[in-house]
């Protein structure tokens, strides 16, 4: 059985680790792991012998964690970045890692409270430096696992993902501050957007910081939607 290496064991890296482990011998790296944790982890210079590695640190973490691999991956190495954002990682790891590393950007479209959902689960994909030919095996992996793989570049991916996810954690986070929960009297759509704030709100605020700050289009979209709640108010108050 081949061998994995995952670095950082947070909510997605255990989800990685359950996904992965029937098909890999898992070598996990965390700077902090939990004693309680059933995985025996592994030394850094363990880790750094993997010829794959998933990278699953919080994205502020994510520039020091490429940096410090720069200088000591040797041999036929392809990392997997799993970050909710492409544009910053992947120009990351293009400017930091050695041209002798591949590099295959991954999101995710799921995390712990979505895997439960009925399957298929969607993942993006992008083939930014695929030195040893991993892509289509990692492609068909994913596609063996019920995933439906969708192929684009970090761009297209950014600004897409400033309306599907970054306005959804917005918005979710704007209505527990309000304050939103269920009554006596919910409608079914009512119901619906409860389950937004549930989901987007059982992550941690640095998480929802991140997604905000290091998408550089999530700004323009939440201006947008200002712009329309304003516009939205005033039409009502009026009357026309």
């Amino acid at each position: 059985m081949d061998s994995i290496g995952i670095i950082g064991w947070g909510r997605f890296g255990r989800l990685l680790g359950e996904i992965l482990k029937n098909d890999y011998e898992l070598k996990v790296y965390d700077q902090n792991p939990s004693p309680s944790d059933e995985m025996s982890f592994v030394s850094w210079d363990e880790i750094l012998r993997e010829k794959t590695l998933f990278l699953c640190v919080p994205i502020r973490n994510f520039k020091g964690l490429v940096k410090n691999l720069a200088s000591q991956l040797t041999g036929e190495v392809t990392v997997l970045d799993v970050c909710s954002v492409k544009v910053y990682p992947v120009t990351v790891m293009q400017d930091h890692l050695p041209e002798s590393v591949g590099i295959i950007a991954t999101h995710p479209l799921f995390g712990p409270d979505s895997w439960t959902a009925p399957a298929p689960h969607r993942l993006v994909m992008h083939s930014t430096r695929d030195r040893y030919s991993k892509f289509d095996i990692w492609e068909a992996y994913f596609t063996s696992k019920n995933m439906e793989v969708l192929e684009m570049s970090p761009e297209e991916h950014d600004r897409l993902a400033a309306k599907t996810q970054g306005l959804t954690h917005f918005v979710g986070r704007v209505l527990r501050n309000a304050n939103v929960g269920a009554t006596e009297i919910d409608t079914l759509g009512f119901t619906d957007l409860l389950q937004v704030v549930d989901q987007t709100c059982n992550d941690s605020w640095e998480l929802f910081l991140d997604l905000q700050n290091f998408n550089p289009y999530t700004m323009e979209m939440i201006h947008t939607m200002e712009s329309s709640i304003a516009h939205i108010r005033q039409r009502i108050l009026d009357r026309n």
